[in-house]
């Protein structure tokens, strides 16, 4: 049977997550309050992110950063979150 969180993403109940999937307490908190729907939403973001601010996911000031878009995104915490100033989606009309 599948676990059932209430999504802060998606704010509703929604199919949770398998594993924790992220290292410490954070991945915690993601694992009691994101659903696998709402992760795959940051997973998108994520790319994005590393891709529109050149990050490296080896590098760990990169991961700190990453961390806090992480909690911007997911929570909405903090100043991170957003889509990169300026971005605008493949295909985009400009």
């Amino acid at each position: 049977m599948s676990r059932i969180v209430n999504c802060v993403v998606l704010k509703r109940e929604a199919e949770g997550l398998d594993h924790i999937p992220h290292p410490g307490s954070l991945g915690e908190r993601i694992y009691e309050n994101v659903s696998a729907e709402g992760w795959n939403k940051w997973l998108e973001r994520l790319t994005m992110i590393i891709n529109e601010n050149g990050l490296n996911t080896a590098d760990t000031g990169s991961v700190s950063i990453i961390e806090q878009h992480m909690v911007g995104f997911l929570f909405n915490e903090g100043d991170m979150g957003g889509t990169p100033e300026g971005f605008q989606a493949p295909g985009a009309k400009k």
